[in-house]
């Protein structure tokens, strides 16, 4: 299966290459790397590794925790091949191609982006601001084929783009469009075998790009989201 990890570690010579033949010694191959994040003297390092699929993850988290200054903030399944920023102009070429099922085609691409398990278009009351627990009624304008229905929403407002964890341990990454109070929401689940990490900045940077690209793309259509069918 493929596996994604999430390492912090000393930004000096030789730390990634223990970090990497830590992963062949236990079982894992590597077949991506991204660098998140280099300050202070330290990196947060995303790998994509094949892990074989009766090995226990347990000896993999062992390896890494011996070497020092290595901290592992999360292992968890990543859909589908690995991805980079590249496929972001490709899929904003499919949506501008195709309008009329831009925000669908948007929705159901972006968890395979983000390494995430599903992702949904939602529409926020106008006057949420005014509201108590405005984030719960929010509307579903659209979700990837992997989300639960009806999908667990968490409050979602103020508008703006951020890393949400909730109290059940899931993360959220959710961006606005700008428009009717639509926003895009994308979900990493927790896990009893295995514990994703929080959105990261650059994820969460990542999507709002996205997103406000595809908010110029499809205009006005944006504003149809959520609205009640026009009967005749």
């Amino acid at each position: 299966m493929l596996l994604r990890v999430r390492v912090t570690l000393p930004d000096r010579p030789g730390t990634l290459g223990q970090v990497a033949r830590t992963m062949g010694v236990s079982g894992a191959d590597i077949v991506q790397v991204v660098v998140l994040e280099r300050l202070g003297g330290r990196a947060v390092d995303d790998f994509t590794v094949v892990w074989p699929g009766a090995a226990r993850v347990e000896r993999l988290l062992a390896g890494l925790a011996a070497i020092p200054g290595v901290r592992v903030d999360g292992v968890w399944r990543a859909i589908g091949a690995p991805t980079t920023t590249g496929q972001d102009a490709e899929l904003l070429a499919q949506v501008a191609g195709n309008p009329v099922d831009g925000l669908v085609t948007l929705v159901d691409a972006v968890p395979g982006l983000l390494a995430a398990d599903w992702a949904v278009a939602a529409v926020v009351p106008v006057d949420w601001a005014s509201r108590a627990g405005a984030g719960s009624e929010a509307t579903v304008g659209h979700a990837s084929w992997r989300a639960p229905v009806p999908p667990r929403l968490p409050e979602i407002t103020p508008l703006r783009a951020r890393a949400i964890t909730t109290a059940e341990g899931d993360h959220f990454a959710v961006a606005p469009f700008g428009r009717a109070g639509l926003v895009l929401l994308v979900a990493r689940e927790r896990s009893d075998t295995l514990a994703a990490p929080a959105f990261h900045s650059t994820e969460v940077d990542r999507l709002a790009q996205l997103v406000r690209a595809s908010a110029v793309i499809l205009g006005d259509r944006l504003d149809l989201v959520g609205a009640p069918p026009v009967t005749t």
